[in-house]
């Protein structure tokens, strides 16, 4: 554990090294991004070892939610980086022609990225990929609840990069946090975590102008009309819900499923539950991440009707897949993040009772809909504002590199992914050439009856 004094770190040099301009060429990016991807592939054993000690993670789930997701933004990034840095040509006015114009791509500078412990190798290597290949250093502050975790990305980055370059500050993220921005002016700072914490960081932040990217969380809802297909929601929102025990800033937070087939689709979760999951203590279901955060999900219980699951072993942090209905929308599961595999399901007769309700939790950072019905989607979509989602799936629109993902209002600002990625740790820098050969004294005092003329030019 880092101990947390004002002499415990020094950051100087990695703003020095930025200030170098090493980072600045396409060559020096493409090789940090191979060397990063190389050091993934070389300790994918430890990274499969390390999340199974964190979060009971068996090894097909750690691909295709950390590893793989890691490594296919590492691709994009390499095939495209060149054409991504490239200046853009844009057009000049009539005022200032003959000029020409062009948008650059600049770095941001030092940022800082800070990761939770949901998803904790991912969400700290994914954020550091766009910072490398935007042209920037980075400081990783891991989850301090994920130990093995955290220790593993210490490791990897230390073995694979100057500490001038990208370093890794592990520690309690409540004293370590507010000292490093005490002590460091960082140029951009990205958090992935809760909206609690989010607040505090943007707050620290606005104090020293500096701009943030927050993705955070909130209430995502499942709208699942009369006409869905049932036997394909249910799969995809038990998915979708019960993936690493619920944990996942994206899950299905609640379904509103329309009241004629309610029984209908409860049928078909537990069947798919229970396909799914046959052995929900083994290896493919993971754990909750503490003692805390365990009570705190066994008391939602107490707030409806267990129609299925509800065991748990406090020795081995498990909660099972659990259902729950006839819940009143002023109880505590419909008014916090539930963030674990508790799934309440509730009825609806009218669009705009459904509404109602996802509007008192507002701005979800996902939103999930379930109709074969283009009108009704429509009308979803332009009703209901969200970070991003899907129609007639769960979850699955954060593995599309091709979609910006983020929040909105109390789910977060600012997105990535892809080349959303390098667009959010770079910034444009407009430049503007004129040549010296043309010069007309019009443009120049005295102004006195150019009065026409200008209005004519700057319109």
């Amino acid at each position: 554990m880092l101990n947390t004094t004002k002499d415990s770190f020094n950051l100087q040099p990695l703003r020095e090294f930025y200030l170098s301009g090493e980072t600045r060429t396409y060559a020096f990016r493409k090789k940090q991004l191979e060397k990063l991807k190389q050091a993934v592939l070389n300790h994918e054993d430890e990274i499969n070892i390390a999340l199974y000690a964190d979060l009971k993670k068996n090894q097909k789930e750690v691909w295709s939610t950390d590893t793989g997701l890691l490594l296919m933004e590492i691709n994009i990034m390499l095939s495209n980086l060149k054409k991504w840095m490239a200046p853009k040509t844009v057009s000049t006015n009539l005022l200032n022609l003959p000029s020409s114009s062009k948008l650059y791509k600049d770095p941001l500078g030092v940022v800082l990225i800070i990761s939770p412990w949901n998803y904790p190798f991912q969400l700290a290597l994914t954020p550091l990929a766009g910072a490398i290949a935007g042209g920037n250093c980075a400081v990783i502050k891991p989850s301090e609840m994920t130990t093995a975790t955290s220790a593993l990305i210490n490791k990897i980055i230390t073995e694979t990069f100057d500490s001038k370059y990208i370093k890794v500050i592990e520690g309690d993220g409540a004293q370590v946090v507010p000292l490093m921005m005490n002590e460091f002016h960082f140029d951009h700072i990205f958090y992935t975590g809760s909206v609690n914490v989010g607040r505090s960081i943007y707050r620290h932040a606005a104090e020293q102008l500096i701009p943030v990217t927050l993705e955070l969380g909130g209430k995502s809802p499942a709208i699942v009309e009369k006409d869905a297909d049932i036997k394909v929601a249910a799969r995809r929102i038990t998915l979708g819900k019960f993936l690493n025990a619920g944990q996942t800033c994206i899950a299905p937070d609640y379904v509103l499923v329309h009241e004629s087939i309610q029984d209908l689709l409860i049928a078909e979760i537990k069947n798919s539950i229970e396909t799914f999951y046959t052995d929900s203590k083994g290896y493919e279901f993971g754990k909750i991440i503490n003692e805390s955060r365990f009570n705190k999900l066994l008391s939602y219980l107490n707030e409806g009707s267990v129609v299925h699951g509800g065991e748990s072993d406090l020795n081995s942090l498990y909660i099972a897949p659990t259902l729950l209905t006839n819940i009143k929308q002023d109880a505590l599961i419909m008014k916090e993040e539930i963030f674990g595999p508790i799934l309440p399901i509730i009825t609806f007769s009218t669009f705009n009772e459904a509404l109602n309700i996802v509007r008192q939790n507002a701005n979800p950072l996902s939103f999930y809909l379930f109709t074969q019905n283009k009108s009704i989607e429509d009308t979803w979509i332009s009703n209901v504002a969200f970070g991003g989602g899907c129609i007639n799936n769960s979850a699955w629109h954060f593995a599309n590199p091709n979609l910006p993902f983020g929040g909105v209002g109390n789910s977060g600002m600012g997105s990535y992914h892809g080349r959303f990625s390098f667009d959010l740790f770079t910034r444009l820098k407009p430049v503007m050439k004129t040549p010296n050969w043309f010069d007309p004294k019009i443009k120049f005092p005295p102004l006195k009856g150019k009065i026409n003329l200008f209005k004519k030019l700057i319109r």
